[in-house]
């Protein structure tokens, strides 16, 4: 679909993959059509909030590296499948868009059925993406079936950072964790301000606090709020699993850290035929 809005541009990005260009008075914002990906989200005269890799490939039947990919329907590996479902390795269709406001762009893309969506219950997919002084994302999944639908949906959101060995992340004080390092090992979290210094990989259970990245070289904090999720996983690869990673840097571990809004593991959803769960983010910046 051709949609017209003012202040959107319609393109060829990286590897010939279409894009939109989105420009507020606030703020810029791109999104590929190949997994209805955000790859750029900047609020003008700041650094870009969302990391993207140098080395990150956009080719079709791959996933494009940082940004914000959408996980549906599986979250990590699954055998004789690719990891992270199949949502980010589609190409999404633009189904809609309109001017909220003079300084806020609003767009939708639905995910066309394939021989993929074909094993699972019938189902809807849509996505929403608000662009303003803040980035507004929800996933909506409706079950379409006449049987339980089962799954998990992350929003699988990379921020870049300055530095970090100099950024905490605040807001799952008391949380329960897998720590997939360790083998899902189930931990509590006891710190206020959660410091990175190696390979970082946990599923924060139970959790729908909104979470901070305090960045002191970038002296800003990112807020992520977020609602419909139960998971948040916190995910740095570090030095070792960098050099294994063939679409990433080997030193961009430095600048980014995930943190993702998730329903995953023990927070897998189940929707009734007819029902809809939504996954919605809001991704905000401040002085710190």
């Amino acid at each position: 679909m051709n949609v017209q809005i003012s202040d959107v541009s319609q393109s060829n990005g990286k590897g010939g993959l279409p894009k939109i260009d989105i420009t507020t008075h606030s703020s810029s914002a791109e999104i590929y059509l190949h997994g209805a990906h955000v790859t750029k989200f900047q609020k003008t005269g700041e650094p870009p909030v969302l990391f993207m890799s140098q080395s990150s490939r956009f080719q079709s039947g791959s996933p494009i590296r940082g940004g914000i990919p959408v996980i549906f329907p599986w979250f990590g590996a699954r055998e004789g499948h690719p990891a992270h479902g199949f949502a980010r390795l589609q190409d999404w269709e633009l189904t809609g868009g309109s001017d909220v406001s003079n300084s806020s762009v609003a767009v939708r893309f639905a995910l066309p059925p394939s021989d993929a969506t074909k094993e699972f219950p019938a189902f809807a997919a849509e996505y929403f993406v608000t662009v303003s002084d803040s980035l507004k994302c929800e996933l909506r999944i409706t079950n379409k079936s006449q049987q339980n639908f089962t799954f998990e949906d992350c929003l699988h959101t990379y921020f870049q950072v300055g530095d970090i060995n100099q950024i905490s992340v605040t807001g799952l004080k008391g949380a329960a964790y897998l720590d997939q390092m360790e083998n899902f090992a189930r931990k509590t979290e006891a710190n206020d301000q959660i410091k990175i210094n190696c390979e970082t990989d946990r599923i924060y259970l139970d959790t729908e606090s909104t979470v901070e990245i305090l960045d002191q070289k970038l002296k800003r904090r990112i807020r992520i709020a977020k609602s419909g999720s139960r998971s948040t996983v916190l995910w740095n690869p570090w030095i070792e699993k960098s050099k294994r990673m063939p679409d990433f840097g080997d030193d961009e571990f430095h600048r980014m850290v995930c943190v993702e809004s998730c329903n995953a593991a023990e927070n897998k959803r189940t929707l009734a035929p007819g029902e809809t769960s939504s996954l919605k983010i809001d991704l905000s910046t401040a002085p710190l």
